[in-house]
């Protein structure tokens, strides 16, 4: 057996610069790391020689470095992903939230933090956290619970096995997710003699999961049944390249289709068949059709409750759950009859056998009175007096937006805005992270979207609240020259909890300035965004940011348009009622209140 002796971190760094696409593409698109005590000197090594093969870019925080990753695969449709290297201590932990991230996204990123000497000479290094009753815990077993894969390299030999497992866990389509490797430092410089043909290229095809013949005929048979079926389309639609199938799909059987927030743009928004999006952030087309359903036929998703409204839409009583989904555990919930399948060669499964079948046709005026409701809401204002809303800022957004156009979002106000109002006109232009909701998502996300698709427009939109949670990979971005454009809309606060506090009964504490310990906000943010090097202005009125808008396509790298905003309006039509706990006791008759209605809506679920 030929051998090549090589330090474990070189042998990591070489064996993923060898993993390959089917469309001939790396794998791993390249590294993000910031160095520390427990990866500097191996891993740092081992990718200074490797740059050609697997680039290292430097960011300024492990979870928004993270975060870039994660965003780079998902709008690479999981077919590719990047690599995450941080030191052993709080870089590590860092990288916790963004692999919850991940884990509840279901995207590949490899997470490879430094750990402590698996010799233990020289316990407790910098940065070590001592379990008095466990020696072998380090700060990194906090990844455990939101790991596909986990594995802690103590020996180099470790690699042959474990490296191959991170691989085939992050190109799974079923248990898709984030691997952690914690790579004890010591071991990262220790030597091998590792066979060369560890080495070779790999090429990893994309698996299609085809429907059992049981399950395929059992749901066949509830479909030819109903006459007003409905599909839901989730984020599986997209990672299976699926939405032409969709389409296709919906069209030769005449079955409406709803979307996720993750599965969002799988059919563009003006296609007759196109009802909306469903759930808590859903329009009345899409809930109303779902409600009156005598099947869902749920698509790649995983019906979580605020963004299916999966508990309280789907109120036929006779109506049947159906899930196509590639992950068992999603095929079944809710009672689901499950349909163990990949989207595309499920739906293509489906068709050949319904042939002829076909539902009865949709309301038209459903999604027409939607529209006519919404629409006005996101006009210019006739005056300028007063602060914009949202809204009004999506509208803008939207009227400056093209074919190549991202928006994209992930925590505050703006995901429910988007998912309502958002008119988006093809697959991929709409890109939410809404599984965890994660505040910090944005800028970072931003920058993976376009470094997964540089010739697509990327719009990012957040709140004053998100930029402050995590601003700093702004500066990356102009480092780097990647040219996104920013829309920070400061209502001064968190306006969307601060509504939803309202909303539970609670009086306005704690969310917006005006109402916290903290004085009244005056941060100019389009000054902060210019310090690091962006292209920011401050505009007034919509009319002022439809012009910044038309400026940022020149911009040559990140432009920021800040536009102070109403933290109170929302949009009053669709929705679906969310499952919040209301105090049973309170000495606020407001509270009291509340809680009767919630109570009611507990007994109306039942």
């Amino acid at each position: 057996m030929t051998t090549i002796r090589l330090t474990a971190a070189q042998a990591m760094v070489r064996y993923l610069s060898a993993q390959m696409t089917e469309d001939g593409e790396r794998f791993m698109a390249g590294c993000w790391g910031i160095f520390g005590h427990g990866n500097v000197a191996g891993l740092g090594e081992a990718l200074y020689q490797a740059q050609e093969e697997l680039p290292t870019f430097r960011g300024h925080n492990e979870q928004t470095m993270a975060h870039s990753a994660i965003a780079f695969a998902k709008q690479s449709g999981r077919q590719r992903a990047m690599m995450v290297t941080s030191s052993i201590g709080p870089g590590a932990t860092n990288m916790v939230t963004a692999a919850a991230l991940a884990h509840v996204n279901r995207l590949p990123v490899l997470l490879v933090p430094g750990d402590v000497f698996a010799n233990r000479a020289p316990d407790p290094v910098l940065q070590q956290v001592e379990d008095f009753e466990d020696g072998t815990v380090s700060a990194n077993d906090c990844f455990r619970p939101v790991s596909r894969y986990f594995d802690r390299i103590t020996r180099p030999e470790q690699l042959l096995t474990a490296l191959p497992r991170a691989m085939a866990t992050m190109t799974d389509p079923a248990q898709c997710g984030p691997v952690t490797l914690a790579f004890c430092q010591d071991v990262q410089a220790e030597a091998h003699d590792y066979p060369t043909s560890f080495f070779e290229p790999r090429v990893w095809y994309r698996r299609r999961i085809r429907p059992d013949h049981h399950e395929l005929h059992r749901v066949v048979e509830k479909i030819r049944a109903a006459k007003r079926p409905v599909i839901v389309a989730g984020g599986g639609v997209h990672y299976a390249d699926a939405c032409g199938d969709l389409q296709g799909f919906a069209e030769a059987h005449n079955i409406p289709v709803v979307e996720t927030q993750a599965g969002k743009s799988a059919l563009a928004w003006d296609h007759p068949l196109n009802l909306g999006p469903v759930g808590v952030t859903g329009a009345t087309s899409a809930n109303a059709i779902c409600a009156e359903a005598d099947l869902v036929l749920g698509v790649g998703t995983r019906f979580q409750d605020f963004t299916t409204g999966s508990w309280t839409v789907f109120k036929n009583p006779a109506a049947t759950l159906v899930s196509l989904n590639v992950n068992a555990y999603d095929a079944v919930k809710h009672g689901a009859l499950p349909l163990l399948s990949d989207a595309k060669t499920g739906l293509t499964e489906l068709a050949l056998e319904l042939t002829s079948y076909r539902a009865e046709d949709v309301p038209a005026e459903l999604k027409q009175d939607w529209f006519a409701a919404v629409d006005p809401l996101t006009d210019a204002p006739a005056d300028g007096n007063e602060l914009p809303t949202d809204q009004q800022v999506i509208g803008a957004v939207q009227r400056a937006s093209g074919p190549d156009t991202v928006v994209m979002c992930a925590a505050g106000t703006m995901p429910g805005e988007l998912h309502k109002l958002w008119k988006a006109p093809r697959p991929g232009a709409y890109h939410m992270e809404y599984g965890f909701s994660c505040m910090g998502y944005e800028i970072a996300g931003a920058m993976g979207i376009k470094m997964a698709q540089p010739g697509r427009d990327v719009v990012c939109m957040l709140g004053d609240g998100s930029y402050m949670m995590a601003n700093s990979e702004l500066a990356t971005a102009v480092a780097m020259g990647i040219k996104i454009t920013l829309v920070v809309t400061d209502n001064r606060g968190f306006g969307c909890i601060n509504r939803l506090q309202m909303g539970t009964g609670g009086a306005e504490f704690n969310n917006l300035f005006d109402h916290s310990s903290v004085a009244q906000s005056n941060i100019d943010f389009a000054a902060h965004a210019a310090s690091m090097g962006a292209a920011a202005v401050h505009v007034q009125t919509i009319a002022e940011l439809e012009e910044a808008l038309k400026r940022a396509a020149d911009a040559t790298g990140p432009f920021v348009v800040v536009i102070d905003t109403d933290p109170y309006p929302s949009t009053p039509h669709g929705g679906h009622w969310w499952d919040v706990a209301v105090p049973e006791v309170s000495t606020r008759e407001e509270v009291t209140e509340a809680r009767k209605g919630y109570e009611a809506q507990l007994k109306e679920r039942i």
